[in-house]
């Protein structure tokens, strides 16, 4: 189904959870598909011991953006998206859930195609913001 720019108005939303009690065994799976070992992700001692981290390892930055990127294109659809760009504000931890949300800004009209300008927030169980961007994805009429 296609996502319609006569559809969408400045304000509207789209949420969904895009990870419910993150595991360590997705941290070292994400580790082996992205080719980023670093131990801050994967090696429980060393966070604890070496660097300090009382709560162990954390999620990849890039993890994260990609669960959310997981929204957007559940929102948009596939190949739609021509701009995708976060901040992180805080670490993800194992246990987590992520809650992703997208809110319109704008809908408009460039070169004869449509567009829609993105808010992209996800935050933790707790409320806490762990995401915040923004992203431009092409749709209908």
């Amino acid at each position: 189904m296609a996502l319609n720019a006569s559809d969408l108005n400045a304000g509207d939303t789209h949420e969904e959870v895009v990870v419910d009690d993150l595991t360590r065994t997705q941290l070292v799976m994400y580790a082996g598909a992205s080719g980023d070992y670093n131990p801050l992700h994967t090696d429980e001692v060393y966070c604890k011991e070496a660097a300090g981290y009382e709560r162990g390892t954390f999620a990849h930055g890039m993890l994260s953006m990609g669960l959310t990127g997981k929204m957007l294109t559940n929102f948009v659809g596939d190949g739609r998206l021509t701009k995708y760009g976060v901040r992180f504000t805080n670490q993800v931890w194992p246990g987590d859930t992520l809650t992703a949300r997208a809110t319109v800004v704008e809908v408009r009209a460039e070169g004869g195609e449509h567009f829609v300008d993105l808010d992209v927030v996800t935050t933790n169980q707790d409320g806490a913001t762990v995401i915040t961007g923004s992203a431009t994805a092409r749709v209908d009429p």
